[in-house]
């Protein structure tokens, strides 16, 4: 998988770029995959997790004004690349496996060799691009969910949304935002090579394919969950000042 890093970082940068329709329509495809689930998958973690049982904490202090605050570490730095990351390891990434599994069986991809195109800039690149793209995306789009669950919580408990705001903004940066972005576009990248990997490493006819999409889910889960232990580390090492609550 490091060689494969590897090779497809070189080939997306050296020159000639054959892929850009590949790209777009990869793009368009995780898109139009992952959109709906994601949708839901936000409100429901955004509402339930940090909203309901935060909430139900901080009322017992009179505190319910923090939540806004709370949702600054629960969604922006955790929930929503998570979340993002699950939907489209789950969906695309699944998609992407069986799809080059499939090719590799039916040696499509020994023939591409022999015609003497490169399967990794011509298959593993674009995917790679379009799901780095794609997971930064739709990291904004599970942020906004993910505090529209935050607000649901703050109007079940019939609180004002002003102190809800006021805490968030308070507690928010740029360090935030382009950290969350930052780690969930290589989330992306995590999951198109251990995707592409175990696709065009299929063996053994269907039966291999549907092993080596139940492989890619769970190697790139792992590798999602170690990474971003690293990441965090390193943002909050780096930045001492988002570890302060206001």
């Amino acid at each position: 998988m490091m060689i494969l890093t590897g090779k497809t970082i070189v080939s997306a940068i050296r020159p000639p770029y054959p892929y850009g329709g590949e790209f777009i329509s990869q793009f368009l495809f995780a898109l139009k995959l992952c959109w709906f689930p994601l949708l839901v998958s936000t409100v429901a973690f955004g509402y339930g997790a940090p909203g309901l049982q935060a909430a139900n904490f901080l009322v017992l202090f009179g505190a319910l004004d923090r939540l806004g605050g709370f949702f600054v570490l629960a969604s922006i730095r955790e929930f929503a690349p998570f979340v993002t990351a699950i939907v489209l390891a789950g969906v695309a990434g699944t998609a992407i496996t069986a799809d080059l599994g499939a090719r590799k069986i039916r040696e499509e991809l020994d023939a591409l060799q022999v015609l003497g195109v490169d399967p990794v800039k011509n298959l593993v690149v674009p995917r790679f691009l379009a799901l780095m793209l794609v997971t930064g995306l739709f990291n904004v789009y599970a942020l906004l969910f993910g505090i529209f669950g935050g607000i649901l919580a703050t109007v079940v408990y019939g609180a004002p949304l002003g102190p809800f705001f006021a805490t968030f903004l308070t507690n928010a940066s740029t360090t935030d935002l382009w950290g969350s972005m930052l780690k969930t576009t290589l989330f992306g990248a995590i999951i198109a090579i251990v995707c592409c990997y175990k696709g065009m490493t299929a063996s053994g006819g269907a039966e291999g394919v549907g092993r080596a999409v139940n492989q890619a889910v769970v190697i790139a889960f792992m590798g999602i969950f170690a990474f971003n232990y690293v990441f965090t580390q390193t943002l909050l090492a780096t930045h001492p000042e988002i570890n302060l609550i206001r």
